[in-house]
């Protein structure tokens, strides 16, 4: 093993082992800042209850049905935590548009540990934009108006949760006949294919581990699962509008990931958009990146905003 891949590595342990802690002080003391909110259980799995918070805004904001967004966390595929969008690359974004009337919500989703793999993190989110649509009245969300968006592993969960046929992954029996069609998609610094093998170099995916949790075996005993959990696979021209964030100095997922996307969008005749953060490596760490981080969040939400009208 070289010392680039070991570095990835311990990069990617970091993160995982900071995330997992869940929501610490630093989280609560953001979190306190918005008051109106709750946590529902929407699901038990294997007996696992998995729940999300719904964000709020002001009450003065509020009518019968708000536009929402669906937020689905990173951390590898097997860590991480809801309060993910808490982080600097998401946090004006959500407040931002709560100010501007939409609800948003973070969810919980089984994580890529012993049995469980990708793809269920796929059926869980896809249940979860199910249950709010079940439900849409109790929670004054409006049934057409809504998105999903989500960085890292979550930005890849993000693009597949938005863009696979829901035949192909059917979850609770009690959602059976309820089909989501998101409005648009923002993905921060995704995976967005698992059996292109000129994405593998400088990446995570160089470490057969990975393939391990995203799929539950090795790349070569499952391509058939390889190619459903590939966003870029799932394109077409019927496929919602995305955007995708990516820093150009990015060692965990190279900005490759998204170039090849925006490639492979206008083979297929589909609406992806590509914004670059100059001098970002993941997660939008570095100086003097550029648009800022402020400047980026301002960007998605407008994004956001345009496609929910």
């Amino acid at each position: 093993m070289n010392i680039k891949n070991i570095a990835i590595l311990l990069l990617i342990m970091l993160c995982n082992v900071m995330e997992v802690v869940g929501q610490n002080s630093h989280e609560k003391k953001i979190l306190d800042t918005f008051p109106n909110k709750e946590t529902i259980i929407y699901k038990t799995v294997d007996g696992q209850e998995l729940d999300m918070t719904i964000f709020y805004p002001d009450p003065k904001k509020m009518t019968s049905k708000n536009p929402w967004m669906m937020h689905v966390h990173g951390g590898g595929w097997a860590g991480g935590s809801k309060y993910n969008v808490l982080k600097k690359a998401f946090l004006g974004t959500l407040k931002s548009l709560l100010d501007k009337g939409v609800i948003c919500v973070t969810i919980e989703y089984r994580l890529a540990r012993g049995k469980s793999n990708a793809y269920d993190a796929v059926v869980d989110a896809k249940d979860a934009a199910r249950f709010l649509l079940k439900n849409a009245k109790q929670f004054k969300l409006h049934k057409k108006k809504y998105g999903v968006w989500g960085g890292s592993a979550g930005g890849h969960l993000s693009l597949l949760t938005a863009l696979v046929k829901d035949s192909n992954f059917l979850g609770d029996h009690k959602f059976s006949g309820i089909a989501p069609k998101f409005k648009c998609v923002v993905s921060y610094f995704p995976a967005t294919s698992l059996v292109n093998k000129e994405l593998v170099p400088g990446s995570l995916f160089e470490k057969q581990n990975s393939y391990d949790r995203i799929l539950g075996d090795s790349l070569k005993n499952k391509p058939v699962l390889a190619k459903l959990l590939s966003p870029t696979e799932q394109l077409n021209k019927k496929s919602p509008p995305v955007l995708l964030i990516h820093g150009d100095k990015d060692k965990v997922l190279p900005i490759i990931n998204s170039t090849y996307m925006v490639e492979v969008a206008k083979e297929k005749k589909a609406d992806v958009k590509l914004l670059t953060i100059k001098n970002a490596a993941h997660s939008f760490h570095g100086d003097n990146i550029s648009p800022s981080i402020h400047e980026l969040n301002d960007y998605a939400t407008q994004f956001i905003l345009t496609q929910l009208k």
